[in-house]
């Protein structure tokens, strides 16, 4: 099979188009034939050497998302079959043509959605509504604070706030992307700089109850003070860095909750109840319409290194897909 592989530590023009071996299912194992996987940070940070893929997935091919069909299933394998179309969550391995995935990481691509719009949604929405109503437990007629909203996770976040009730604000550098993200439902675009201070004016000094951050150590400060009595606080990246003074003070005076997520190191029955969350809040979602996938744009394989550059740059509203026929 054609599959991407780091060849090595590096920037993106270490990746390359080789034909390795085609993966045989065994047990709970389903083979997927891969026609699109979506283009996320972490396969930039495992191509650089600084995120490893989980043990039992391939460390030198990314990919951590796909949509696709059934190929081939093991022989414990009692949920799929042949040429269902199915997407999913995957340790690393699926920018390649084929991949295995444990039958629990599967859910169905509904009928309304192509495989390119599938193979930018599990990663975005799998992480967004875990960490919104999971992880935060936001709940309807509440504030959310959405940092990087014109990322995949902050687009999905976004419409995922709007579908349960819940007012949105929500962070980027870029004007045009908050522009872009009040088509999806943003309620209150702002700055990343002061945004404390604009939410205490716009929420007369309450603040909002969850804050879902990407940036680490420099937003710390400011998250804090945007955050109301009992406020959520969720790390889901540390892109700016992962140390910082706290003031532990203002903690306890809000009986603020802070934690810290990733999906890619969980366990697999862990990986499992995210996915059955998953299928059970937003597929009937994406079904009707209420929410979608934003895709800005698609790359065939032999465009991987262009796709990780734009990636790398923060140029992208919403997710890059690769087109893997």
């Amino acid at each position: 099979m054609k599959a991407v592989v780091i060849t090595r530590p590096g920037g993106p023009e270490v990746l390359e188009i080789q034909d390795v071996e085609t993966p045989q299912p065994v047990g709970e194992q389903v083979r997927m034939r891969v026609r699109a996987s979506g283009i996320n940070r972490a396969e930039l940070l495992q191509r650089m050497g600084a995120y490893p893929a989980p043990a039992g997935s391939p460390q030198n091919i990314p990919g951590i998302e796909f949509a696709g069909e059934v190929d081939a299933v093991g022989s414990l394998v009692s949920k799929w079959k042949p040429g269902q179309r199915v997407m999913g969550l995957a340790g690393g391995g699926a920018q390649a043509e084929y991949v295995l995935i444990h039958e629990g990481l599967l859910v169905e691509i509904p009928a309304n959605l192509d495989f390119i719009q599938a193979g930018g949604i599990p990663e975005a929405f799998m992480t967004a509504h875990d960490a919104l109503f999971t992880q935060a437990g936001l709940q309807m007629g509440e504030r959310v604070l959405i940092h990087a909203v014109g990322s995949g996770v902050g687009t999905a976040a976004v419409q995922l706030a709007r579908a349960t009730g819940a007012t949105s604000f929500g962070t980027s550098r870029t004007p045009a992307k908050l522009e872009a993200a009040r088509a999806l439902g943003l309620d209150v675009g702002l700055s990343d700089q002061n945004f404390a201070a604009e939410i205490q004016r716009l929420t007369n000094g309450e603040g909002v109850h969850v804050v879902l951050d990407f940036v680490g150590a420099p937003y710390l400060e400011q998250n804090l003070q945007s955050l109301a009595l009992w406020g959520r606080l969720v790390f889901l990246a540390t892109m700016g860095g992962t140390h910082s003074d706290i003031n532990l003070g203002m903690l306890m005076q809000k009986r603020i909750s802070m934690r810290g997520v990733t999906l890619r190191t969980r366990t697999l029955e862990e990986k499992m109840a995210v996915t059955r969350r998953f299928a059970a809040g937003v597929l009937p979602l994406l079904a009707n319409g209420q929410v979608k996938p934003v895709i800005e744009r698609v790359y065939s394989l032999d465009e991987i290194a262009e796709a990780h550059r734009v990636m790398g740059e923060n140029r992208n509203f919403g997710k890059l897909v690769v087109s893997i026929d």
